[in-house]
């Protein structure tokens, strides 16, 4: 097979080898493919294997023997799945891989809006603490995340890691997800909304869930709410949350996707005080990528074997 790589440079830049799809053919590695070269790069390729280069009919048009491609990614709105189920080209994507990073993630993001360790550390290096009359100056407001609601949309392995999470600090738990499912602590959006101290979100993007966080969504929490994505950037309204924030309706945010990335330059969230941005690496520790990688190689393995999974399409 000739199996090419469009954007490797976004899954490592030196520290992650990728020497496990040799077993599979020719591999040729690009680090970084504009979207006016891909069409070209692509066209001899049996197989692809990507992050978030946008694959569709423009740019496949030329791979007249492709027949697999491969994510490096959950999330799979890169890829025209229609037209690629139209020439039997098979999707598969990397389900799962990134549970507990995300998680993880999640909860440093909260704990800095609760905590603000990043404030304090600045604090005491800018010789605050030296210059304190008390021994523990509170520069910062705190605040106990045992007895707050956590509002979760999106309610996958993700978002129920998250709620596990969330009860070993003695929170309460509310969900959302548009699929029935027989768990108490699921309820309707609104309700999640009113009634929820943080909301994290952990849906995939797509019709319905582009821009669900709105200016009608924002007015809807509570005041003082703060507000989490590490789903995907187009989930929310960048402007309409640059509001909220400004405005105090919402106390912080914490932000690691945006709809634009990387960030541009003229990104309403830019600068905001009270919004903590992480440029899209809750997914990235070495251990998650490792992971990813052997989900990459195994996917396509069983294609080659007939015995194709994570198919998407």
């Amino acid at each position: 097979m000739k199996i090419i790589l469009t954007d490797a440079k976004t899954v490592t830049q030196g520290d992650l080898s990728l020497d496990g799809l040799s077993e599979f053919g020719e591999v040729e590695v690009n680090g970084l493919t504009a979207y006016e070269d891909i069409a070209e790069t692509v066209k001899d390729a049996d197989a692809i294997i990507c992050n978030k280069t946008p694959l569709n009919g423009e740019t496949l048009r030329l791979a007249s023997h492709l027949k697999y491609i491969g994510l490096f990614a959950t999330g799979y709105n890169n890829i025209d799945t229609e037209y690629c189920r139209e020439n039997r080209i098979t999707v598969c994507n990397a389900g799962s891989y990134s549970t507990d990073a995300v998680c993880q993630h999640t909860f440093a993001l909260i704990l800095e809006c609760f905590n603000r360790v990043g404030a304090y550390s600045s604090f005491v290096s800018d010789g605050g603490w030296k210059n304190s009359l008390t021994f523990s100056p509170f520069a910062f407001p705190l605040s106990e995340l045992a007895g707050k609601t956590l509002g979760i949309v999106g309610f996958g392995s993700i978002g129920k890691a998250v709620a596990r999470v969330a009860e070993a600090f003695n929170m309460r738990v509310l969900a959302y997800k548009r699929s029935p499912e027989n768990d108490p602590r699921l309820c309707d959006l609104d309700t999640l909304l009113k009634n929820s101290d943080i909301v994290t979100v952990h849906c995939p993007l797509n019709d319905e869930s582009y821009r669900l966080f709105d200016r009608t969504a924002f007015e809807k929490m509570k005041d003082g709410a703060v507000f989490i994505n590490t789903a995907r950037g187009a989930v929310m309204d960048e402007y309409a949350l640059a509001d909220a924030l400004k405005s105090g309706k919402l106390s912080y945010a914490g932000i690691d996707v945006l709809e634009t990335e990387p960030m541009a330059r003229d990104c309403p969230l830019c600068g905001i005080e009270n919004c903590f941005v992480t440029p899209h690496i809750a997914w990235a520790p070495m251990e998650t990528r490792e992971r990813l990688m052997g989900i990459v190689c195994d996917n396509l393995r069983s294609f080659i074997a007939g015995e194709p999974k994570n198919v998407v399409n």
